[in-house]
């Protein structure tokens, strides 16, 4: 099965765009949970397992961020892989963890995330050059979502800034992206920022056929109705990923994950519109 096939399926199976970003940060865990799993690395796992298992119909995919997971020193791989293995076979599970080196360096990065924990896809910064992607394009069943236009304010420091007579770099980046798309078997998407609409019209234009995975929603303040209208003619699928606003939605609540779970469905509703088009 293609990357393109399985996140069809999993979008169509979920009638949902929605990703949950797993980004487990042990003191902001509920503490009805932290008296009951002192280690740190049973508490981030058992956080996740409850996570995923609250919002596994409500989403098509899940992006675990690999920084909080090495923060639990030698421990921190295990975690990340058992995280993996909680996700529902039928959900796109996306590595968040911004790689990006060349030649044998990047081999072992594909071997760690693609061979090893068996994730389907991968974000990259490619500021290093266009030829730290080419290690990973042999395989149509995984994808790489490339930082194109992010969703921080420091991303007006480089990526919007004009390069070579474009609108931005992240136009640039998006245009040699559609153009290594010819060459590749896996599927190359772009990473885009839900809080830089303005910016993202014309990278979009650049790769119309990009798969999409959208940060920013939530907490980093994004809209939802703004990404309709910058969708509407787009061809490849957004996912739509949310993070700290649906994971920490509980506080410390002892019935935390009724308030992941409605977080959850509201930010999946809200994005119904859209998903309509891609179902």
């Amino acid at each position: 099965m293609t990357f393109t096939q399985k996140l069809q399926r999993s979008v169509s199976s979920a009638n949902s765009l929605l990703c949950v970003g797993l980004d487990p940060d042990p003191a902001r865990i509920p503490s009805i949970l932290r008296q009951q799993y002192r280690d740190e690395p049973t508490l981030v796992l058992e956080f996740c397992r409850r996570i995923i298992e609250t919002t596994k119909t409500l989403a098509c995919a899940y992006k675990p961020n690999s920084a909080f997971f090495e923060a639990l020193g030698s421990d921190g791989w295990k975690v990340y892989k058992d995280v993996i293995d909680q996700i529902p076979s039928n959900r796109i599970v996306i590595a968040d963890a911004k790689r990006g080196d060349i030649g044998n360096t990047a081999l072992k990065y594909k071997t760690a995330f693609f061979d090893q924990l068996h994730v389907d896809a991968l974000t990259l910064n490619p500021l290093m050059g266009m030829d730290t992607i080419e290690p990973y394009m042999d395989d149509d069943s995984k994808a790489l979502f490339v930082l194109t236009m992010t969703s921080n304010k420091g991303s007006a420091d480089f990526l919007q800034r004009r390069f070579e007579g474009r609108m931005s770099l992240g136009e640039y980046i998006a245009e040699e992206l559609s153009k290594k798309q010819e060459q590749s078997q896996a599927h190359l998407g772009m990473v885009i920022g839900a809080t830089q609409i303005e910016a993202v019209k014309p990278v979009l234009n650049s790769h119309p056929d990009a798969h999409l995975l959208i940060p920013g929603i939530g907490t980093q303040g994004g809209s939802s109705e703004q990404l309709k209208t910058v969708l509407q003619t787009h061809k490849g699928i957004p996912v739509i990923s949310s993070s700290r606003s649906i994971i920490y939605a509980g506080n410390n609540d002892e019935d935390w994950l009724e308030s992941v779970y409605l977080k959850a469905l509201e930010m999946k509703d809200s994005l119904q519109e859209i998903t309509e088009r891609y179902v």
